[in-house]
């Protein structure tokens, strides 16, 4: 097979992938707290004695929008989204782990836990526990959490430290490999959860651009198999 059939074939593989990639995002246009999500193309040229080079396309690198989502007024009291840059620290039985989804309730232990149960985490990696018979729960916009004006407290905000590192592993729920480090540029706003930061319009455009892409991949592919097999069929008669 020549270099062009296996750089288009790498390349269909990239666009399959890009496609799944944006049909998600258009599904989690209306999910709390989703971040929008793309890839990088990127191409593997090697040189080759006595041939021409050869050349690989590849779409493994995903790239994570951190632009700010809508932020809707809720009203509820443990409703709490980012105005600005960073992310929750989620502790999960995986590892700690960041996300912009701050729909959270305090569990049977007064624990501060998402909606999965999983255990709110302070700027000091710890658990934040409401007393039972906390009242007039207020959060400031540092993330202090006090009853009564009394410090209880503080809801930790944390961004990664390589941006460009952040893997998804559900849909609202980030694994930061390069480690990740506290911030205080950003605001808590409480009664409030931030949208989807999800395009949909700029998405489904997206979609029919890469459906075309990948047309025209499988036809240049298609005419390539007819030239192959035409040239066997004369060189066998």
């Amino acid at each position: 097979m020549e270099n062009a059939s296996y750089t288009t074939l790498t390349r269909q593989s990239g666009l399959m992938r890009e496609m799944q990639v944006v049909a998600n995002n258009i599904a989690n246009s209306a999910t709390a707290g989703f971040r929008q999500e793309g890839v990088i193309f990127s191409e593997y040229v090697k040189r080759v004695e006595g041939a021409p080079s050869l050349s690989m396309a590849t779409a493994n690198i995903h790239n994570t929008s951190l632009n700010q989502g809508t932020l809707t007024q809720t009203g509820g009291q443990f409703d709490f989204a980012i105005e600005g840059d960073g992310f929750f620290l989620i502790e999960t039985p995986a590892g700690e782990r960041l996300t912009r989804a701050g729909s959270f309730s305090p569990n049977g232990q007064g624990e501060l836990v998402t909606n999965d149960g999983f255990r709110v985490l302070d700027g000091g990696s710890a658990p934040i526990f409401i007393p039972p018979d906390a009242v007039d729960l207020s959060v400031s916009s540092d993330g202090t959490v006090s009853s009564n004006g009394r410090p209880l407290a503080q809801i930790g905000l944390f961004l990664p430290i390589d941006p460009l590192d952040l893997r998804r592993e559900d849909g609202v729920m980030f694994r930061a490999d390069s480690g990740i480090e506290p911030t205080e540029s950003s605001a808590i706003l409480q009664g409030y959860l931030e949208g989807s930061n999800v395009d949909p319009i700029s998405q489904i455009a997206r979609m029919i651009e890469v459906q075309r892409a990948y047309e025209m991949g499988q036809s240049f592919l298609d005419s390539e198999n007819e030239r192959i097999r035409n040239a066997l069929k004369t060189f066998v008669k």
